[in-house]
């Protein structure tokens, strides 16, 4: 007799011809030290790890250095350019990533206002059209709005990754409409990025139907990082198998649960 498990049929998640089993990625900042840094991620179950190469020193043999934690056999590094302000800047910062070992995948930010840190449009998609044209698979992180997706989609990004809220609010997904109507217009994957807070985020935002969540301040800035990254696992893992059970119809009338039929007077 099947698992509850086994009677959920998916897919394994497929970036730019990768194929990843945990729909859940994760980042390495703002964590209190390494060792909680590399046990949290392990904890997350994550394959896909992101690193802000602006921000980190690239020279894996100093323990300074996250790189230094982070075996790329075990895990997959997508190189990040979190802290640029212009196209120019990111474009530098991806190619810099390629030079020093990265992978031809690049999470793609260009930051256009410093005090929310909401996404300069005209820059992004100006840097992912260069960038796409040199080979690399671009998963781009966006706003929440359908004509950006469907141009970075358009210029070629691998991935489309609109944001649940501002980054490092925890606020939670505050357009689930956007998102799923994204989600519906693109062929691309699309992975929610930024925003959530903790496990009943990352849930609500899987049962939208994405194919993945990236998320870094929720678990490293969590009191218990590494329990929040388990929960965050498994979050992740009720919100797609939720999605893909379908729930209920809304209703606001009640119904109830048992048949009026066959009553015992």
């Amino acid at each position: 007799m099947p698992t509850a498990v086994e009677t959920v049929l998916d897919t394994p998640l497929t970036i730019g011809g990768r194929t990843f089993q945990s729909r859940l990625l994760v980042g390495t900042g703002k964590y209190p030290d390494m060792d909680t840094m590399t046990r949290a991620i392990e904890a997350s179950g994550a394959e896909v790890v992101t690193v802000a190469v602006r921000r980190v020193n690239l020279d894996r043999s100093k323990e300074t250095s996250v790189l230094h934690f982070l075996d790329p056999r075990h895990f997959f590094l997508l190189a990040n350019t979190a802290g640029c302000y212009t196209a120019a800047d990111a474009i530098r910062y991806a190619r810099l990533a390629r030079e020093a070992g990265f992978n031809d995948f690049v999470k793609l930010e260009v930051i256009g206002d410093e005090e929310t840190l909401m996404p300069d449009v005209q820059g992004l998609l100006e840097a992912a059209k260069v960038l796409v044209q040199e080979g690399f698979k671009v998963l781009a992180y966006t706003n929440e709005d359908l004509v950006t997706a469907l141009r970075l989609e358009d210029a070629g990004c691998a991935a489309v990754m609109p944001l649940a809220s501002p980054i490092g609010s925890g606020l939670g997904l505050l357009n689930p409409l956007s998102v799923r109507t994204i989600k519906r217009r693109l062929h691309v994957p699309v992975i929610v990025d930024a925003g959530v807070g903790t496990a009943s985020d990352a849930c609500v935002t899987m049962e939208q139907g994405v194919d993945g969540i990236l998320m870094n301040t929720a678990i490293a800035a969590a009191q218990d990082p590494v329990a929040m990254a388990h929960a965050m696992r498994l979050a992740t893992i009720a919100g797609r198998a939720a999605y893909l059970a379908g729930r209920m119809p809304r209703r606001e009338i009640a119904v109830p649960s048992s048949p009026n039929r066959g009553m015992l007077d």
